[in-house]
């Protein structure tokens, strides 16, 4: 018995030794396509990538990223017949135009599928594919989807322009453009009563030639106004008609922006049926003597509130018609008495005045001597006051009452007080000083802003 149990401890000892449980499990191999990208003739690759951190949703974030891949594989080609080549020279739309369609083509993409993932403790990856042909044969089929609509848009607009409604052509122009927005890139060439026209560019050349037969004026076309002078007082009238007939155009969209300058002007405007709109100016903010305000017709109105950048941007390749008003602002005047005291004495500079002074002369204001020639009377009172001792440092105390009113009646504007600015320092001058020097700060923070404001409103 005991010989047969050494053979069996021998026996053992040299049959084959038992391998450790691999820490990597085999069923995770990571596969070959995270080394190198698949090179597939008859599919678009996408793989993505997102990293587990524990509060994300990273087959989404993964999902989203593989799209992105996938979608930089499908290039926008623009034909040189193209509408794209016909209104852009120097490339600079084109090079947009692009970047949008690539941009949105992912959120727009179909039957694609998933081939594969892999993860790690920290990263998920995705492996999506679509069928080129299949990619093709959908684009095709939406592509003469939207060709159909367009072209019923344009049978409308064209019978609109014929009857001289030249707002609704506009309206059925721009829809029939929406429509086959996604390729300009593309010379889609149909015969449209009876001859052969590139739908793109038809459509476009439309909407700037029923554009062109418009005529938009201002009346006043200068205004001489000072910065304070209220401007709902001051009537500007904008009016459209057809350059051929005279005819006044209704429902017309408008908009209204400074060209020169800044301020307030209400935007957007639709013309009453008399073919006028009133433009409401309600503020001039800049010091500039000479200022513009445009007035011109607003084709991007016509894509409604949904408008896309595509339709932003051909919007801005329009030539509209326009008007400019010209305004010529006059510097409001300014009279400024002033009392500066620093415990009780008169102080050598009127340092809260001139901080006034200047930051008024910034914004475009000027000052007189003369009390009868200003519009504005400006008043300063400042003094500083003892304080505390505490041990060797004085604490003083600056109060100041700055108000504003108009010349003519004496009536306030704007009144505000800086209320026991505290300094303090070694002896009780030195301390009024520091005060002086915190009130100029409050003032710069907080009172001149609103204090300029109040003056503009």
């Amino acid at each position: 018995m005991k010989r047969y149990l050494i053979l069996l401890l021998l026996a053992v000892a040299c049959g084959p030794t038992a391998k450790a449980p691999s820490k990597t499990d085999p069923k995770n191999v990571k596969p070959d396509w995270l080394t190198y990208k698949p090179d597939q003739s008859f599919y678009y690759i996408g793989i993505g990538k997102s990293t587990k951190n524990g509060t994300n949703n990273y087959l989404q974030e993964a999902k989203k990223s593989a799209l992105e891949d996938l979608v930089s594989e499908i290039k926008v080609n623009v034909s040189s017949s193209s509408v794209l080549s016909q209104i852009d020279a120097n490339k600079e739309f084109k090079e947009k135009y692009e970047q949008i369609i690539q941009t949105t083509a992912a959120d727009e993409i179909e039957e694609f599928e998933q081939v594969d993932s892999w993860q790690d403790e920290r990263n998920y990856w995705v492996y999506y594919r679509l069928s080129k042909q299949r990619y093709k044969e959908i684009k095709e089929e939406q592509k003469r989807n939207a060709v159909s609509i367009s072209l019923d848009f344009f049978s409308k607009a064209k019978q609109a322009e014929r009857n001289g409604e030249l707002v609704l052509a506009l309206g059925f122009y721009y829809q029939g453009f929406r429509a086959i927005q996604k390729y300009l890139g593309e010379p889609i060439r149909i015969d449209f009563e009876g001859k052969e026209i590139l739908l793109t560019s038809e459509v476009v050349a439309s909407m700037q030639m029923v554009l062109d037969k418009m005529d938009v004026s201002v009346n006043p076309t200068e205004i001489a106004l000072n910065r304070r002078v209220s401007l709902s007082e001051q009537s500007i009238v904008a009016k459209v008609i057809e350059k051929a007939t005279k005819k006044a155009i209704a429902d017309l969209p408008l908009r209204a922006d400074f060209e020169k300058g800044s301020g307030n002007v209400f935007p957007t405007y639709k013309t009453d049926a008399a073919g006028a709109a009133k433009v409401l100016l309600t503020k001039i903010s800049s010091r500039d003597l000479e200022q513009t305000v445009s007035i011109k017709v607003n084709p991007l109105s016509f894509a409604g509130p949904s408008a896309t950048k595509i339709d932003s941007l051909i919007a801005l390749k329009m030539v509209v018609p326009r008007a400019t008003l010209l305004l010529k602002v006059q510097r409001p005047l300014v009279y400024l008495s002033a009392s500066e005291k620093s415990l009780g004495a008169v102080k050598s500079s009127l340092q809260i005045s001139n901080r006034i002074r200047n930051y008024l002369t910034n914004a475009g204001f000027e000052f007189t001597d003369d009390k009868k020639k200003a519009e504005l009377s400006l008043s300063v009172e400042a003094n500083s006051e003892k304080g505390a001792v505490s041990g060797s440092i004085y604490i003083t105390y600056v109060t100041a009452v700055i108000r504003v009113a108009a010349a003519k009646d004496n009536k306030e504007i704007y009144a505000t007080t800086l209320d026991r600015i505290k300094g303090f320092s070694l002896d009780y001058e030195r301390s009024s000083q520091e005060a002086y020097n915190k009130s100029l700060e409050v003032l710069e923070k907080e009172k001149l802003p609103e204090l300029l404001n109040s003056i503009l409103q």
